[in-house]
């Protein structure tokens, strides 16, 4: 029996990203989480999670180029804090996917991390984040590196509705895949991962091959509108208005009901 008070469960702020590329068709980078995490154990996800309060500071805003606090916050409707859930998701994305959004200071180059000593030493620094030994912001001034916020474009919200032992206020992100770095699970949380279209997650999905919450599901259905990554990210980038969604629900299980409060979607033609 679960006793969980779900009226009492905090409803955490989250940032996902969803990594695209042309593969030669549009495709987008998922991991299946491991069936023993507590919060969607076997489902399959884009890179992302909680934002910590050490994601949102002055020493973040020092290291974060082509996108400000202000302007992060007015596009997620926020006063203040806005940049914290972009340094969020790229944080995310290097936990989970190996994938860092970021630049060399200076010459504003993109990160490379296809030579193979690079990619030791940096696989050796996200194990020791993801092992907290050392944190995300000591990476980047080690490795004199900026984060491109820019490179990331908000597209929806969703909020996990009442009934699991978790809970998030999730912001989903969407970024074209670094041409010069090779994503990997971390075969901890996260144990497989796939370049997948949207065409083809749905179908495995509808055979039941693929385990996915609704609005994991609902932004790959948001994905399979654009031909390619330039009509996705140009949409992205246009930052429409948003749109609700109701949220598929399902029923008698209880985890996500279809009474749930929809989700808020801006990835649409433009």
């Amino acid at each position: 029996m679960n006793t969980t008070d779900t009226a009492a469960v905090n409803v955490r702020p989250a940032a996902t990203v969803l990594l695209i590329d042309d593969r030669p068709d549009l495709q987008v980078f998922m991991m299946k989480r491991n069936a023993r995490t507590q919060f969607a154990g076997g489902m399959w996800v884009f890179p992302g999670g909680s934002v910590d309060d050490s994601d949102d500071g002055a020493g973040y805003r020092r290291f974060c180029v082509h996108r400000s606090d202000e302007e992060a916050s007015r596009q997620l409707g926020l006063g203040s804090g806005g940049l914290a859930y972009y340094v969020a998701a790229i944080r995310e994305a290097f936990e989970e996917a190996g994938v860092l959004l970021a630049l060399h200071r200076g010459s504003e180059a993109e990160l490379e991390l296809l030579d193979e000593r690079d990619r030791i030493r940096f696989d050796d620094l996200r194990d020791r984040l993801n092992e907290g030994r050392v944190d995300f912001l000591a990476v980047i001034e080690q490795e004199d590196l900026i984060l491109d916020a820019g490179k990331i474009h908000y597209v929806a919200r969703w909020i996990t509705p009442p009934g699991p032992p978790r809970r998030f206020d999730t912001r989903f992100f969407l970024s074209r895949m670094p041409q010069s770095q090779a994503p990997i699970h971390d075969d901890n949380e996260l144990v497989n991962s796939a370049w997948l279209s949207p065409g083809d997650v749905m179908a495995r999905v509808a055979a039941k091959e693929m385990g996915m919450l609704p609005p994991t599901l609902r932004m790959i259905e948001c994905l399979a509108e654009f031909d390619d990554s330039g009509q996705a990210i140009a949409a992205a980038r246009a930052n429409l208005p948003d749109e609700r969604i109701p949220m598929a629900g399902r029923g008698a299980s209880g985890d996500f009901m279809s009474k749930a409060e929809p989700g808020w979607v801006r990835l649409r033609r433009v």
